[in-house]
């Protein structure tokens, strides 16, 4: 019988973190350590992984499905060894496919990309939980019209994955105003992740879906995410695993100084 496995919403950091620790010394040490205990929390080894990546909008729902995913620098101004970073984790062309199908089969339309290589939502995340690049991973993208209804929607379809194995992340960040990532961006995130935290972890689970479809009435909301596409990760996630509790697996106050942040898991861990 296989396990159960939760659901996350991780907020992944900016670009090639892993592979700049000689520059950013412990800026990440929190976020990284997070992510180590990922692997623990599981009570099994998943079959695979499938990342919800806010580094890709489709216009209908896009599943990578090569065998041998290659990679996507899609970040600039980083040293140069940064774009020869590889992590070369399998893909599964046969979950993309059960993948593409629960969707399909839910009325929201989606389709096979053999050509979709990691992008560093992806492989910078999953660095620290999996470094030996031997999971299984397959990429689901955004829909274009960033509707948060639609996404959890999708998530509710892949909900079955979570009883065969398959791992579902969502990539994205509880924060994300790149023109203000410091301390212009202190109120703003504090103020947004507090409204994250008490509706995640305090209402019900139909209060929080309802009040997840009106996010940008949250306080700061537009400041914290002038664009959604680093949010609607959670949507997925927490559409996989609606009636479950939540828990805040990272969080931190003074991110770059600054910024409040947070991840969570939906779902039990195994300890």
């Amino acid at each position: 019988m296989t396990t159960h496995l939760p659901t996350y919403f991780v907020s992944h950091g900016g670009g090639p973190w892993p592979w700049l620790k000689n520059e950013y010394g412990a800026a990440y040490d929190k976020l990284e350590a997070s992510l180590v205990d990922m692997r623990r929390q599981l009570a099994t080894r998943p079959k695979a992984v499938l990342v919800v990546t806010s580094h890709w909008e489709t216009p209908q729902f896009m599943v990578s499905s090569s065998s041998a995913p290659g990679m996507i620098y899609d970040y600039g101004g980083f040293p140069p060894h940064t774009y020869q970073v590889r992590y070369p984790a399998p893909g599964d062309p046969g979950l993309a496919r059960r993948v593409a199908g629960l969707l399909n089969g839910a009325g929201h339309p989606a389709a096979l990309d053999p050509e979709r290589g990691f992008d560093h939502g992806s492989f910078s995340m999953l660095y620290p939980v999996y470094p030996e690049a031997d999971m299984p991973t397959v990429q689901l993208s955004l829909r274009a019209d960033l509707d948060p209804l639609a996404h959890i929607e999708a998530g509710r379809a892949l909900a079955p994955l979570r009883e065969e194995g398959v791992l579902i992340i969502g990539s994205g960040l509880s924060f994300h105003n790149l023109r203000q990532f410091g301390p212009a961006g202190r109120e703003a995130s504090h103020a947004f992740d507090g409204w994250l935290q008490h509706t995640l972890l305090a209402l019900a689970p139909d209060e929080r879906q309802a009040a997840l479809l009106r996010w940008s009435e949250a306080p700061m909301a537009r400041a914290a995410h002038p664009r959604e596409e680093h949010l609607l990760p959670l949507m997925v996630v927490l559409g996989a695993a609606e009636k479950e509790n939540a828990s805040c697996v990272y969080h931190e106050d003074a991110f770059f100084g600054s910024l409040a942040v947070s991840s969570f898991r939906f779902g039990d861990a195994a300890a």
